[in-house]
């Protein structure tokens, strides 16, 4: 049975997210959300095995879209360092609403599932913005000497950046932390003029 557009599952999906972004994950219930959802238990556990479920369907559904959008701005016929502002617009949108607690949450979760579901996003991902990169270096929009593996390398330890305590303590936020480091990855990696 197609659950996605039933309208139970999309108000238990858009209260999970506001509780989330609110509060982070681990405090809010799956009681919580039915009240605010104004749902059974029996109503949310049809569409959702656990409260890790429901936060991998929101951050899918995030991801579908922010993917979409990515590649719209790929697409497009704008100069590269117009793609890389855009890319970096929209990287602040995504996390600009998230609170603190969900975002140390999310990347710092030591549940085996949440690992997991992390990891493969990262995979498949990862793959899209290496052919992405290496496209951008044939065409002279990304330095020539530098290797497109060091950068992949580079953004696969984000995630281990966005997690170090030290780092996360300089900023006022962990998603400021987050801007800097896609900044520093984007601008430094632009050809110099």
């Amino acid at each position: 049975m197609n659950h996605t557009s039933n309208p139970k599952r999309e108000q238990i999906l858009v209260t999970g997210k506001d509780l989330f972004w609110k509060y982070g994950f681990k405090r809010v219930t799956v009681e919580e959300i039915c009240k605010e959802a104004g749902v059974s238990k029996m109503t949310y556990y049809k569409f959702f095995t656990n409260k890790i479920d429901l936060v991998k369907t929101i951050m899918d559904n995030i991801l579908t879209a922010t993917l979409t959008r990515y590649k719209n701005i790929m697409a497009s016929d704008v100069p590269y360092p117009e793609k890389v502002l855009a890319m970096v617009d929209l990287k602040r949108e995504q996390i600009k609403e998230m609170s603190s607690e969900f975002f140390r949450e999310y990347v710092q979760n030591d549940d085996p599932e949440m690992i997991s579901y992390l990891e493969q996003l990262s995979g498949e991902t990862m793959q899209m913005f290496c052919e992405d990169f290496r496209k951008a270096q044939e065409n002279g929009d990304i330095r020539k000497e530098l290797k497109v593996e060091f950068i992949m390398y580079m953004m696969n330890h984000l995630v281990e950046m966005a997690q170090n305590e030290t780092l996360i303590n300089m900023y006022d936020e962990p998603q400021d932390l987050v801007m800097e480091i896609t900044n520093f990855l984007f601008y430094g990696i632009l050809p110099r003029n």
